[in-house]
């Protein structure tokens, strides 16, 4: 119970995470200075849990505390682009992961009870309660009549990850194409770091769990940037779905090395506003990642190449 106590607030570690991801977006470097009231703007929260979140990550080594000028960066994040993964974990967060990995290998129903879950984590009816509400906020559970959730559909299967990535080819190609997209700039920077950090890794080393983050971030990045709201949304929510635990197993690291390739091709003609190149360049890496997986593939859809044919 003791060691329950210490763990971090739940709101203090999603903070940290938030500071991390700004400082990458930002371009932040080893030694850049951290005001807690530029952190606190950035992050739109007040000061008192931004220096909880930077005492946090201060403990990891991450940021350092000087007496005369505050807190600052200890280390290159686009060199240590995992950096993130170091840091603790509230309990219901935890057991959220937890669910979702045994939804994921089917040890559970796509119906579940707080009760069933209590007895099968040993775990508080508060704790399972927050963890329960953590997935329906991310929009992973539906809250059922009585006291039951029911899972949404994943794309976790070799015929929803078809359909999957037929909503896909649909909207992320149109939201770049939306009148008024804007890429934020800062992030794409800070991606291309992270991106090309981890092909510069060898095979024994590449870390598939950076690349998830980076993937994730990348096409959020694309759904973010799109003027249109509801097309956003939609990709943004359906973005939700894909971080279940083993998402990308079966496909190899050469792949995913291939995937990084093209997300830095694309963005090359997002920085340089050449749109409709970026867009069927994203067709095309959405139509290869779906093509490395056998049964989600012959679904109907035209030839590889024959979307981005274009008269002269």
């Amino acid at each position: 119970m003791q060691a329950a106590a210490r763990r971090p607030r739940t709101n203090h570690l999603d903070l940290a995470q938030r500071i991390l991801d700004v400082a990458r977006q930002r371009g932040f470097e080893p030694g850049a200075r951290l005001p807690e009231q530029q952190i606190a703007s950035l992050c739109n929260v007040s000061r008192t849990p931004v220096r909880a979140a930077l005492s946090l990550l201060a403990e990891r080594g991450v940021v350092r505390w000087e007496a005369d000028t505050g807190y600052h960066l200890a280390v290159d994040l686009a060199a240590q682009p995992a950096i993130s993964a170091e840091l603790p974990s509230a309990v219901e967060d935890e057991l959220a992961e937890a669910i979702l990995r045994d939804r994921s290998a089917r040890r559970l129903d796509q119906t579940v009870t707080a009760a069933a879950l209590m007895r099968r984590y040993s775990a508080d009816r508060k704790t399972v309660l927050k963890a329960l509400n953590k997935l329906t906020e991310e929009n992973l559970l539906d809250r059922a009549p009585g006291q039951s959730w029911l899972f949404r559909r994943t794309p976790d299967d070799p015929e929803a990850q078809g359909e999957s990535y037929e909503f896909r080819l649909l909207l992320e190609p149109a939201a770049i194409l939306t009148p008024g997209f804007r890429l934020d700039g800062a992030r794409a920077a800070a991606l291309r770091q992270g991106m090309d950090a981890l092909s510069a890794l060898p095979d024994a080393a590449f870390d598939t769990r950076e690349f998830q983050r980076l993937d994730m971030d990348f096409h959020g990045m694309i759904a973010e940037g799109c003027a249109n709201r509801f097309i956003a949304d939609a990709l943004a929510d359906h973005l939700r779905l894909r971080r279940l635990p083993g998402i990308y197993a079966g496909v190899n690291v050469f792949r995913l090395r291939q995937s990084l390739l093209e997300h830095l091709n694309i963005l090359d003609h997002l920085e340089s506003r050449q749109y409709e190149v970026a867009a069927d360049l994203l067709r095309i890496h959405l139509r290869l990642s779906r093509n490395q997986r056998p049964q989600a593939a012959s679904r109907g859809a035209p030839a590889l190449f024959g979307m981005i044919s274009r008269p002269e």
